[in-house]
């Protein structure tokens, strides 16, 4: 899956913050609740128009960022 498909960024919807296509549910509220311990089928008991397909989206960006992001460290 391409998350590309499901995820989308516009300056006018919760200002340009990664979100889930027709929708205004952030990616970053979905990783939280994952994070948080909830399940695929609680988060869509809450948020009845997500799919499983959206979820899956938001977990495949979390992991691309986080593919291209690089830590330095500065030894002191």
């Amino acid at each position: 899956m391409d998350w590309r498909d499901r995820i989308g960024a516009d300056q006018d919807v919760l200002v340009g913050e990664p979100v889930i296509k027709g929708t205004r549910i952030a990616v970053e509220l979905v990783l939280e609740l994952l994070a948080a311990g909830y399940t695929t089928e609680q988060i869509r008991q809450q948020y009845d128009h997500l799919t499983a397909q959206d979820i899956q989206a938001c977990l495949a960006y979390a992991r691309e960022v986080v593919e291209s992001e690089r830590m330095f460290t500065i030894k002191g």
